[in-house]
């Protein structure tokens, strides 16, 4: 036999050293497809999203402020990250922080240490830890992509003005003391999820947060531009669909992967969240054609996100018929809080959350661990949650706590990212400045990056580097008094 035939035996034989026995590679497999198809929702999707609901002139800082995003959250995710999120525990709410580099530790079966669960006399095990039939490489991955969609949604709010060197900063600062916090309290094994609050797939950690924190961001860094304030239309209305439904396509893995396992329960997960989305998409449109007498793109796609993230705290925990009630109530709260409240609200009207993640991810995000802790179904519970006996509201039984419990979780992880984000902001603008110049808010990505996302000249601005200066095409007059002339050109 050939050396090359071998080590080819080795690698694939049902015994062989890269296939122990604890390995399941259906489950190693469907989880590895999750991981990537979440992935895609940041790269391409909200990368795509990011960079064509905006007006032009901030489509290439909005895209690359995700990309860049994604690729910071890695780093920090496998330097230390990881463990503090999924750890040993160093405080209620917070893993020890450490590597997750070395080949033992990832090659190992996948294991969260912290995740057992106790009965009340404290030594009775009530549920075992969570201990997947793949290697703990696979669940780093998993478990990266969540993070740096959270990151990236946050990022929504502050499209349009906020310094890129501060976002530069800011992405490993709230990574670190924000994140992690919500992941370990809710996943990782920390007080929440051993007190029973329910979260299937992120309504909390990611949605919840990433809303709550980029609205607190936007206080903090200032709005827009007033010109764009009044006036930010979408530059390619085809391309923003298209990331949308890369987005919606990629839920599969973001909802159907969180039973750590390709089980019955990942089926209905991802069954349930299309039906939930849907539901949303069409009681957003129908709202948008009875109110404002035309159906809205960007609205049919906002209805879209809020059932997904609706339905994601409960994915796999409640049956068809309530994806069908969360949906209706995802379409239609979420679209109130955006049409009626948010313009008569001072407060909302004071800061400028640019895409309106308050109201897609922190509202929805919200509603739908509410409504989780109303339908969660019993049976439903006993295949993902290791408290025996939860059940929503709605069963009785105890169900009722639940619900308690539901808020309780919400009023942490908001009250946790208000004062955290804050500190966060006020720290990093003690080194460069939240908002860009003025000089840069009037110009856009050639101003920032040097760049353009078309070879037009659409809003007009342009920097021309052989003359030291900014050109305006609403006004022919160089805004560098050491030039005298300048050319404009309209398309």
């Amino acid at each position: 036999m050939s050396q090359d035939a071998f080590n080819m035996s080795v690698a694939y034989s049902p015994s062989g050293l890269a296939v122990p026995s604890w390995l399941n590679k259906g489950d190693n497999a469907w989880q590895m497809i999750s991981a990537t198809l979440v992935g895609l929702q940041s790269v391409p999707g909200l990368v795509i999203l990011y960079g064509s609901i905006v007006k032009k002139k901030w489509a290439v800082n909005s895209a690359f402020m995700a990309l860049y995003a994604f690729a910071a959250v890695w780093l920090c995710w496998v330097t230390w990250g990881y463990n503090m999120s999924f750890g040993h525990k160093l405080l209620p709410f917070w893993g020890k922080a450490r590597p997750a580099l070395g080949q033992k530790f990832l090659l190992a079966q996948a294991v969260l240490p912290q995740s057992t669960q106790f009965f009340k006399d404290g030594a009775t095990v009530e549920t075992g830890w969570i201990n997947p039939f793949y290697p703990m490489a696979t669940m780093v991955y998993f478990q990266c992509v969540f993070a740096a969609i959270t990151l990236i949604l946050l990022a929504g709010s502050l499209l349009g003005r906020m310094n890129i060197k501060a976002w530069m900063i800011f992405v490993p600062l709230w990574l670190t003391f924000s994140y992690t916090v919500g992941a370990f309290s809710l996943w990782g094994g920390g007080f929440l999820f051993h007190w029973g609050v329910m979260d299937y797939s992120g309504g909390y950690v990611i949605h919840l947060s990433s809303g709550v924190a980029g609205f607190t961001a936007a206080y903090w860094v200032g709005p827009r531009s007033t010109k764009d304030r009044e006036r930010f239309p979408p530059n390619n209305v085809l391309l923003m669909l298209t990331g949308a439904g890369i987005l919606w396509m990629g839920w599969a893995g973001f909802n159907g992967g969180d039973p750590y396992s390709a089980n019955i329960d990942s089926s209905l997960a991802v069954l349930n969240t299309n039906i939930c989305a849907a539901t949303s998409l069409l009681v957003w449109t129908c709202l948008d054609v009875i109110f404002f007498k035309k159906p809205s793109v960007i609205g049919a796609v906002q209805g879209m996100i809020t059932g997904l993230v609706c339905i994601t705290p409960g994915a796999g925990l409640v049956q068809g018929w309530a994806a069908i009630v969360m949906g209706m109530l995802s379409g239609s709260i979420p679209w109130f809080t955006m049409m009626v409240v948010h313009k008569r609200s001072p407060l909302l009207q004071q800061v400028d959350d640019t895409l309106g993640v308050f109201h897609t991810h922190a509202v929805a995000g919200f509603l739908g661990g509410a409504t989780t802790g109303l339908f969660a179904e019993p049976v439903l519970c006993t295949l993902f949650l290791p408290v025996t006996n939860s059940r929503g509201a709605f069963y009785g039984g105890g169900g009722g706590m639940q619900f308690v419990r539901q808020v309780a979780g919400a009023l942490f992880i908001i009250c946790w990212n208000v004062v955290v984000t804050s500190v966060i902001c006020l720290a990093v603008r003690l080194v460069v400045p939240l908002r860009m110049p003025e000089e840069e808010l009037a110009i856009g990505d050639d101003a920032v990056h040097g760049e353009e996302a078309y070879a037009l000249w659409g809003d007009g601005e342009k920097y021309d580097s052989t003359k030291h200066g900014w050109y305006s095409d609403n006004n022919d007059t160089h805004h560098n008094n050491k030039a005298t002339s300048g050319v404009t050109q309209n398309v």
